[in-house]
């Protein structure tokens, strides 16, 4: 594996004909990104929402595999590891507007992602959809002062509106801000959110105090 790889900017690509266009905004990467199926914009959010991946990249580029030349859809670079993410079910098909870049598949792993995982993984995407918007609206808010003490009064599992409650005296736009960026940056859980929808009896406890 190349731990020295780095990849910063996607391969251009013009939009593949009768494709959408999904324009997301990635709080990891701290810049707009473009995709252009369902899948990819699912997988996008799976790499966002994982606090062991540092960063990551959409369309790092081409990669050989079982004699067939294929972009991959993403390269991710976790804590311990890297990755090449292919999308079994989004095959694009659009014409490169940039110099192709090749990859070394033989130095990174190659994580095939079919659509029936994405589909086990709906709620969780579905949460942070819901989450992402007031996360990355208020990101330049948010303060260590009001973060922290959040993070300190989860020391055992409390629901959403018990947080809200106990900071009631703040904006309660900044204190779900806050809430939301503590799991973003896996300083907090939410096993709930894997499988039942974001509300609030949504229990979060700190990392921390149940580890």
């Amino acid at each position: 594996m190349e731990d020295s790889l780095r990849i910063a900017e996607p391969v251009a690509l013009a939009r593949p004909r009768g494709a959408h266009r999904y324009e997301a905004f990635s709080p990891k990467l701290s810049r707009r990104l473009t995709l252009y199926t369902r899948p990819a914009l699912e997988q996008w959010i799976l790499l966002e929402a994982n606090p062991a991946v540092v960063t990551f990249c959409e369309r790092p580029g081409f990669v050989q595999l079982d004699g067939q030349r294929c972009l991959a859809d993403f390269w991710a670079d976790y804590v311990d590891r890297q990755e090449l993410v292919l999308l079994t079910d989004s095959p694009i098909d659009g014409e490169m507007t940039d110099a192709a870049r090749e990859l070394d598949g033989k130095a990174l792993a190659i994580r095939r992602v079919a659509s029936a995982e994405l589909v086990a993984a709906r709620a969780w995407v579905d949460n942070w959809r819901c989450m992402l918007p007031c996360l990355i609206a208020n990101r330049k808010l948010v303060l260590p002062s009001l973060s922290r003490p959040i993070e300190l009064f989860l020391d055992k599992p409390k629901r959403l509106a018990d947080v809200e409650r106990e900071f009631s005296a703040g904006d309660p736009v900044l204190v779900r801000a806050a809430l939301f960026g503590l799991l973003h940056q896996g300083k907090v859980c939410a096993p709930e959110l894997r499988t039942q929808s974001l509300s609030l009896l949504t229990s979060f406890a700190a990392t921390e105090a149940i580890s």
